[in-house]
């Protein structure tokens, strides 16, 4: 077979010469790929910016397949192609542009997911469950408009497309509704933010701090250890108690004692109560009062208020103020109530 020799209505030195320019191509932008990247990655190291490993990161997806058909498009412009050849060489390049931008496109999103996260977390915790809601849905679009633009690049109308489109997702969200319902809640809870990560909530009858929002459910870590599974959907339609939220916490509570003491002993009760409140560090003493005659016993009512919200914190400040009461009423001769109970026995006549 001499250069002469003609295949596919070309010479074979043509085809030849063609297909040299396609590697020779694919061969440099490839050697050049590698070489930036190693260049790239090597001032990454001695920078503390982020947008030197985008870069690396963003190379690093560049297909081989895209740098093959690049080659093959070039070996194409040095040949007369029919139009016919031209224009279906020029949709697949196109389709495989479209991809490889969807590549780039994910990794930027996926930068920016993880630039916010590790930004905000400490501060917000609930952003970190925003933005990766909002990485899912620019993904999703990403993808939806490159699908459309490759689908009219090789003429498929797109327009009765996305009516009939419109039509089978409605079916689809009547279907879906329990599964819609709860992406709309989890969306619902990343915006208005009834609770974020790490917070303790109480919802009904369980307890737990929250670990993560998902697009369908809510997890939950119980003081018990096991891990709670709420749909997003059921969480907004119930009452939650957020003890993350709070900025202190009133705690009320009843001491009683025996009937028959002096009412000048029933008058120092308060202060005492007082004293073993104001003691305490993070303990805001709001009041304590003789509050019912008891069946069994004179009631004392205290009140105050926890400035720190952590719930140990406030068991070891209760703690203490109770064996302080305790020793001062040891110390007072002051007798704590128990339930009892006195029979009077009256004689009758004749007895």
């Amino acid at each position: 077979m001499s250069l002469d020799t003609v295949l596919f209505g070309f010479p074979l030195s043509r085809l030849l010469l063609a297909l040299a320019y396609g590697f020779g191509t694919a061969f440099l932008v490839r050697f050049g790929l590698r070489l930036a990247i190693s260049q790239i990655r090597r001032i990454a190291e001695r920078t503390e910016t982020d947008l030197d490993d985008l870069a690396v990161e963003l190379l690093e997806k560049t297909r081989f397949l895209f740098i093959l058909l690049v080659g093959l498009w070039v070996a194409a412009r040095s040949l007369d192609l029919p139009q016919e050849w031209d224009q279906n060489l020029t949709a697949v390049l196109t389709a495989v542009l479209l991809l490889q931008a969807g590549f780039w496109g994910m990794g930027v999103i996926n930068y920016l997911v993880r630039h916010h996260k590790r930004a905000r977390m400490e501060d917000d915790p609930g952003f970190a469950t925003a933005i990766g809601a909002l990485g899912f849905i620019a993904r999703l679009l990403l993808w939806s408009v490159l699908l459309l633009t490759a689908l009219q690049t090789f003429g498929v109308e797109i327009t009765p497309l996305l009516a009939s489109l419109g039509v089978g997702g409605l079916a689809v969200a009547l279907a879906l509704q329990n599964v819609l319902g709860d992406l709309l809640a989890s969306l619902s809870i990343i915006f208005d933010k009834p609770f974020v990560i790490g917070d303790f909530i109480v919802l009904s009858e369980f307890s737990g701090t929250v670990e993560s929002v998902g697009l369908k459910t809510t997890r939950v870590r119980s003081l018990s250890g096991e891990q709670l599974v709420f749909s997003n959907s059921d969480m907004l339609s119930s009452r939650i108690r957020n003890f993350g939220r709070m900025e202190e916490r009133r705690v009320a509570f009843l001491l009683g004692v025996e009937y028959g003491l002096e009412s000048a002993t029933l008058r120092t009760i308060p202060e005492l109560v007082r004293a073993a409140v104001e003691r305490r560090e993070n303990a805001r003493f709001d009041r304590c009062h003789f509050k019912s005659f008891g069946d069994f016993s004179l009631n004392y009512e205290t009140v105050y208020y926890m400035q720190v919200p952590d719930y140990v914190a406030y068991m070891d400040t209760q703690q203490a103020i109770n064996l302080e009461i305790y020793e001062a009423f040891e110390r007072e001769g002051i007798p704590f109530a128990f339930p009892t109970q006195t029979l009077h026995l009256v004689r009758g006549e004749g007895e």
